[in-house]
């Protein structure tokens, strides 16, 4: 495994932690091209939780984040200090960012994840041990992607580090303690501001450019004899 990029991501990078938060890491590795020949394929992802790492193979990274996947896609827009491996091909994601990025996708993705946190917000008894404090979190996150997808969507920029932090704590524990029509209001905006931007994003992904990225990692990760006949002209004598 070569990790690519990797990073501080989670309420550490969003500037919503507290005491008690964890800190979660994100990253992207490259699995040596010919293990993808074989009968066992690498693993795409490897996934720990003590302490808590997501790394994703180059391959399922480029397909979660041309999906628009929240979380996989915030890798590439990391404050310079929550980075904690920058390679040279990670330095060429950084760049090429963009390229990941549509409308539609953008969208669909921010507006379902938070809908995924309105829905855990529903179903929880906030009566349960520590029920209240998962509430509060369920809500600070549904307002964060909200808040993202929107910027996203209307500057084709991700923030990750929230300028006013207090708010969302604030939001957080309203609706925890009872205030859940403000957060059904808070997705109803959301979804008419949608509607309403006019966005500078395209309605496709750059995918050429996001393939030629993970090709140059696939050629990069060969060992050095077939990355040099790889090379040589239709037709050439490696023996020449």
């Amino acid at each position: 495994m070569h990790l690519l990029l990797s990073g501080i991501v989670g309420s550490v990078a969003y500037g919503l932690s507290g005491p008690g938060s964890d800190t979660d890491r994100i990253g992207v590795f490259a699995a040596p091209t010919v293990a993808f020949h074989g009968l066992h394929p690498p693993r795409e992802s490897v996934v720990t939780t003590d302490p808590d790492v997501t790394l994703h193979e180059a391959g399922k990274y480029a397909k979660l984040a041309l999906g628009g996947n929240p979380t996989a896609s915030e890798l590439m827009w990391l404050p310079d200090d929550c980075y904690e491996t920058r390679s040279e091909f990670g330095e060429r994601l950084i760049e090429i960012r963009s390229a990941f990025l549509s409308a539609p996708r953008v969208r669909d993705a921010y507006l379902g994840y938070a809908g995924q946190q309105f829905r855990k917000l529903t179903s929880r008894d906030s009566s349960q041990v520590g029920g209240r404090r998962r509430s509060a979190k369920h809500a600070r996150h549904l307002a964060r992607l909200l808040h993202q997808g929107r910027l996203l969507y209307a500057t084709g920029a991700l923030e990750i580090r929230l300028a006013d932090p207090d708010w969302f704590h604030a939001f957080g524990e309203r609706v925890a303690g009872g205030a859940l029509a403000e957060a059904e209001a808070l997705v109803a905006e959301a979804e008419r501001d949608f509607d309403r931007i006019r966005t500078p994003l395209p309605e496709r992904p750059d995918e050429p450019t996001v393939e030629r990225w993970l090709l140059d990692v696939r050629a990069a990760h060969l060992p050095a004899d077939q990355s040099r006949q790889n090379s040589l002209p239709s037709g050439s004598d490696s023996t020449m």
